[in-house]
């Protein structure tokens, strides 16, 4: 007979019990056909007693079923639901971590079956946290330290964190050879996973896990093993000190290689952060933060320079970069293709403007610059001068620049895409730059960009830049895309290595804030000298960073890698002073949907690549607002988004799960983004508790799909989400906390009515809970009644959700303002999916109240409640 079984804790996953819980409850769903009456077993099998012998434990079946919301495909047949529990007692003696599994059958004539062999799942993992505070010594968590290793411990800015500072002897460059080291480090103790960030190749990092032996197919900026006493050992190489370069690697016999490349003519040290904690997040943040302290310390730079950067940074105004993160952008690259014109530009921004698509950021992506041979390889092109190809762009880029903003009001920044070094074949030799500026001609590694290049040398990089930013202000760009910046790893020799690497980041850094305020994308950057030199500090304006490699759309296996890529790297990279950019996207594509959901929960810029005239109008709405003025943004969550699990593996039949939140810490909202990047259908239940940040309150949860919401759940007592996906399927949750108050009846004999209320900020929007600007609920003194006031960054659907709404009448107990004036009793109605949400149409009040934009550009709401 033909079931389906849903456990949680999950079979496949590792699930950490905090110290001091006393068991760990289990519950298992068996969904079978509608039309059957048999009563399932259901067994948990584990080895709780005996690390070496497993036993069973009968579940039994709950005749009250816990409180769940089903979220799942519309052709998804009607089946018969039996939920089943048991509650294991204890800590187990042997060890701190357990294995389980399930069986089950449908009567007790049937035989057993294993769900591991039914489901083509592995055995579910307990780790039992230690409340013992982490061990001081280093050779504790890991094994066979050498004696060349120099090892300090330090004081952690985290806590329930250890920290240590390693460093490891390299040698010298001579001539134009640089110095290597491959010095072991140890071999990890205890642990159950590892997760690494390793370089996919020079510009982008990518995740790789696994189990048992520590073995990356490539070399790691950061290590991270799960620890079976629930501890979490993070190893973090850092580069760009003293010029040397640090990356992880293993010598197959599960022991941590330091390799080290050294361009200096002195002898230096590699330098990594060993940290320990409770949790991934907090061994990370406790080495990141402890890393930015060590660069900082060995940072050199001119008084001049340091002056300049810290004028420029006080003369950035916050509001200005808010408006570019936030601003719903439109890049040529995918869109356009690479035969770029003035004209196509042109035809594009219409087709917008025809879709009633406001964008507010235009990028105009490679090949509008002047080339020596326009065309064919572009590592075989290079830079002639500042002006765009007279082919493409016959009255110059000013000219079209003007054309843009003067037709297009919408627009405010517009952005040109260059290289680092100019174009990916740098200086042309015979072209106006390598008249005017000194040049270098550079030997690259040997790969896809290898060989000779000319490029603007040392002496004149700062004064190039300067220049060429210049001219860019002067034909009104206001923002840059800089591509391929890690072509200074790909320099070979260490003499070029040394004077041009951090040469180029400073001149670059210093003009982009001069002359575009920070509003700059760095691209091709993930290499480790331009991620602990220039995107770690926090001593400058964030800029928007590349994340991974690009979106491809034409290669459908790409598109759950992206996601799932995008999610991981973002574990490293919400520590540094960037945003993550998750790449431009299409909305007319077959994987719009999947792209645009882990857009919105990335924390990052939105920008869109659509071929003219082929746009998904109602998935752009699902992403952005149109804000009082007629701007149209996104709504960006306050915090980085990222895999709640590090640890799973792209292979693993797991639904990934992208965390990112909104407003104050413990009275926000919690959002999952929930992705299956796998090649089958996956079910999962979700609890309250993997919504981070949810450890205190009461909350409900609200699916983005469906509109569903479960009733008021706790940590302590939770609702599950049932959430069924296909493959290429995403879900967005919002776990909204719940505000109890206590309205003051008319008449005094009346008992205080209890009422529990959330701010949903805006329906219909993906992460509708950014639309929320600031908030406040009171209960007024003098009536009694609750007043909800909010300040929305957009025009839309408003929602609050009212434990009692169904007692209420919409005419008598409710009053709402928008700017001060009454709303229109038609634009406020109960939603049609759950009747505990108020829905008050703000975009259509807004329109028929006449309300005009304040300085604010925000919309400001009231709603009384009797």
């Amino acid at each position: 007979m033909h079931a389906r079984l849903t456990t949680n804790p999950p079979l496949g996953q590792t699930t950490t019990v905090i110290a001091g819980k006393e068991s760990v409850t289990f519950t298992v769903l068996i969904e079978s056909s509608i039309a059957t009456e048999k009563a399932w077993n259901v067994a948990l099998w584990h080895n709780f007693e005996d690390q070496d012998k497993w036993t069973s434990l009968s579940l039994e079946p709950v005749h009250e079923p816990p409180s769940v919301m089903v979220v799942r495909p519309n052709s998804t047949p009607d089946v018969r639901r039996q939920w089943f529990t048991v509650d294991l007692l204890g800590s187990p003696k042997h060890s701190s971590s357990i294995s389980f599994t399930i069986t089950f059958r449908p009567s007790e004539e049937e035989p057993w079956k294993w769900a591991n062999e039914q489901f083509s799942t592995s055995d579910g993992r307990i780790i039992y946290q230690s409340a013992d505070a982490p061990e001081k010594d280093l050779t504790h968590y890991i094994d066979g330290l050498p004696p060349y290793l120099q090892i300090v411990e330090e004081q952690s800015d985290t806590p329930e964190t250890r920290l240590w500072n390693i460093t490891s002897p390299v040698n010298a460059a001579s001539g134009k050879a640089s110095g290597y080291s491959n010095n072991k480090l140890g071999k990890p103790t205890s642990y159950l996973r590892w997760f690494a960030l390793v370089r996919l190749w020079s510009p982008w990092l990518a995740p790789r896990q696994g189990r048992d032996n520590f073995r990356p197919d490539k070399e790691a900026v950061l290590a991270a093993f799960q620890r079976d006493d629930g501890t979490h050992l993070v190893i973090l190489a850092i580069s760009g000190v003293d010029d040397v370069l640090t990356c992880l690697h293993h010598d197959g016999d599960g022991n941590v290689v330091i390799n080290s490349r050294n361009d200096s003519e002195e002898d230096g040290f590699a330098r990594l952060i060993a940290a320990i904690g409770t949790s991934l997040e907090n061994a990370t943040a406790a080495a990141m933060y402890h890393a930015r302290k060590v660069v900082q310390k060995y940072e050199v730079a001119s008084g001049e320079y340091d002056a300049e950067m810290k004028a420029l940074v006080e003369g950035v105004k916050p509001e200005w970069l808010e408006n570019w993160y936030d601003g719903l952008s439109y890049c040529t690259w995918n869109g356009i293709g690479q035969h770029l014109t003035e004209q196509k530009i042109f035809d594009a921004l219409d087709s917008l403007q025809k879709n009633e698509i406001n964008v507010s950021n235009l990028i105009i992506d490679d090949n509008w610059q002047s080339l020596n041979h326009e065309g064919g390889d572009q590592f075989l092109n290079a830079w002639m001068e500042f002006e765009a190809t007279k082919s493409g762009f016959p009255r110059g880029l000013q000219a079209a620049v003007n054309d843009i903003r003067s037709k297009h009001k919408n627009i405010r920044h517009v952005a040109v895409w260059h290289a680092l070094f100019g174009y990916w074949g740098g200086i042309a030799p015979d072209g106006k730059i390598a008249k005017e500026y000194k040049t270098v001609s550079v030997q690259k590694k040997d790969g896809v960009s290898g060989g000779k290049m000319l490029v603007v040398a040392e002496e004149d990089v700062g004064r190039f830049y300067k220049d060429f930013y210049q001219f860019l202000n002067s034909a009104g760009i206001d923002s840059v895309k800089t591509d391929a910046q890690f072509f200074v790893d790909e320099l070979d020799d260490a003499t070029d290595r040394r004077n041009l690497i951090q040469a180029y980041q400073d001149a670059w850094n210093i003009n982009q804030l001069r002359y575009f305020s920070g509003k700059a994308i760095s691209c091709m950057s993930q290499t480790p000298q331009i991620i602990f030199h220039s995107q770690l500090p926090s001593n400058k304006p964030r800029i928007l960073v590349r994340n991974s490699d690009d979106f491809f759309p034409e290669v459908p296996a790409s598109h759950p890698w992206h996601i799932f890529c995008n999610a991981h790297n973002a574990i490293l990279n919400q520590y540094l002073n960037i945003l993550p950019d998750w790449d431009m996207f299409q909305t007319s594509h077959e994987w719009a949907s999947f792209h645009a959901a882990a857009r919105c929960v990335s924390g990052g810029p939105i920008y869109i690549t659509d071929v003219p005239g082929k746009h998904d109008v109602d998935l752009i709405q699902q992403m952005t607002g149109n804000t009082p003025r007629g701007d149209t943004v996104i709504l960006r969550p306050h915090t980085v988004g990222k895999s709640t699990s590090a640890y799973n593996s792209y292979d693993d039949p797991v639904l990934l799960k992208i965390s990112t939140y909104v407003g104050m810490a413990r009275t926000g909202v919690s959002i999952l983004g929930i992705f299956n990047c796998t090649q089958r259908p996956l079910a999962e239940l979700i609890r309250l508790d993997q919504f981070p940040g949810t450890e205190e309150g009461t909350y409900i949860i609200r699916s983005h799909t469906s509109g569903q919401v479960t009733n008021p759940t706790a940590t302590k007592h939770p609702s599950f989400v049932h959430l069924e996906l296909p493959t290429a399927g995403w879900e967005i949750l919002s776990a909204f906390p719940l505000q109890s108050f206590k309205l003051e009846r008319k008449h005094p004999v009346d008992s205080p009515a209890e009422i529990n209320v959330a701010n949903l900020g805006l329906l219909g929007k993906m992460t509708g809970a950014a639309g929320i600007v600031n908030s406040d609920s009171y209960i007024e003194r003098s009536s009694g009644r609750l007043r909800m006031w909010t300040s929305l960054k957009t025009l839309g659907t408003y929602g609050l959700y009212i434990s009692d709404l169904k007692k209420r009448s919409i005419e008598d107990d409710f009053f709402g303002l928008i700017f001060g004036r009454p709303i229109p009793l038609h634009c406020v109605k109960i939603n049609e999916v759950c009747d505990n949400i108020l829905e008050i149409d703000i975009a259509r009040a807004w329109k028929e109240t006449d309300s005009e934009a304040g300085w604010s550009n925000e919309v400001a709401v009231e709603v009384v409640i009797r």
